[in-house]
C-alpha cells in the first residue's frame, strides 16, 4: 500500500498489526497441544526403551546363572546386604541414596546395561526429593527374584518366582514396572495381594498409562482407570487406599504371581 500524500510505502496500521498478532496467537494455540502430545509420546517411547533394556538384562542374567533370577530385595534386606538388582532406597527427603550413583551401579544388573544410569529413570518423572532429582523410576515385581531373606513373607500364599522356568505362562507375568513417585523406595514393587488395598502404587506418567515388561521379554503400556491415577505429592503416601473400582488392582494382582495350593 502507498501513502496517498507522499507516494511512498506505508507501515501496518494498528488494526492490521493486531489482526496479525491474533492470527499468530490462534496458530500457536492450535499447535501447542500437538507439540505437548508429541513430547509426551517421545518420553513414553524413551521410557519404554529403558524398561526394555532392563528386561533384556534380567533375562541375560538368568541365562548366565543357570536360570536363577537376579536378587530382588525389600528395603531392609537391600540395606543389609546390598545384593539386589539395584541397591538404592529412595525417599522424598535428603537420603544420599536418592542421588548417589554408586548405590545404583553396585546393583547386580548394572553391568548388564553397561552401567547406563539413564535406563533406571523415566524422562517424564520430574519429581524432586529435597536433595534433588532421584535416580530411579522403575521397580521390579516383588514376587520375581530371590529376596535373600524370608521369601513370601508379605505374600505367603503366592508363588515367589526364583527360576525362569517357574513361570507357567511367561507372557502373563510382569517383571519391571514404573512405580508412583510417592511409594517408590526400594526396587521391590510390593502389595499384600490378599488384602484389597494399594501399598505400592504404579506410576501413570504417560497420559494415565505405565510401561511394563514381562517374563517372556515383551513390553507394553497399560492404561489405568482414573481412580488409580494419583498426582505426586512430595512427602505423600501414594498408596494406602482401597481401590474403587477394584479393576486395576485385580488386573495387576493376577499378573504378579499365582496362588499356591
Amino acid at each position: 500500500m502507498k501513502n496517498m500524500q507522499t507516494g511512498g510505502p506505508c507501515g501496518f496500521t494498528l488494526i492490521e498489526l493486531l489482526v496479525v498478532i491474533a492470527i499468530i496467537a490462534i496458530l500457536a494455540s492450535l499447535m501447542l497441544p500437538a507439540l505437548s502430545h508429541a513430547k509426551m509420546n517421545s518420553q513414553a517411547i524413551a521410557c519404554a526403551n529403558n524398561v526394555r533394556q532392563l528386561n533384556v538384562a534380567w533375562m541375560v542374567y538368568a541365562d548366565d546363572h543357570q536360570g536363577s533370577l537376579v536378587n530382588n530385595s525389600s528395603t531392609a534386606d537391600t540395606r543389609s546386604y546390598r545384593q539386589s538388582w539395584v541397591n538404592n532406597v529412595q525417599d522424598w527427603g535428603t537420603s544420599e541414596e536418592n542421588t548417589n550413583t554408586a548405590y545404583v551401579l553396585s546393583g547386580k544388573l548394572a553391568s548388564y546395561v553397561n552401567n547406563n544410569l539413564g535406563v533406571y529413570k523415566c524422562p517424564a518423572d520430574k519429581s524432586l526429593a529435597e536433595n534433588g532429582p532421584r535416580l530411579r523410576s522403575i521397580s521390579m515385581n516383588s514376587l520375581v527374584g530371590d529376596p535373600l531373606i524370608n521369601p513370601n513373607r508379605f505374600n505367603p500364599t503366592w508363588l515367589q518366582f526364583m527360576k525362569i522356568t517357574q513361570f507357567p505362562r511367561p507372557a502373563d507375568f510382569y517383571v519391571f514396572i514404573e512405580e508412583h513417585p510417592d511409594t517408590i523406595n526400594d526396587g521391590y514393587f510390593m502389595n499384600v495381594w490378599d488384602d484389597l488395598k494399594w501399598g505400592n502404587l504404579p506410576a501413570s506418567y504417560h497420559n494415565g498409562a505405565v510401561n511394563m515388561s514381562w517374563a517372556d521379554g515383551h513390553l507394553d503400556r497399560h492404561r489405568w482407570l482414573p481412580n488409580t491415577v494419583r498426582p505426586a505429592v512430595k512427602g505423600g503416601a501414594g498408596g494406602g487406599f482401597v481401590p474403587v473400582p477394584e479393576t486395576d488392582y485385580l488386573w495387576l494382582r493376577d499378573r504378579t504371581s499365582i496362588k499356591l495350593n
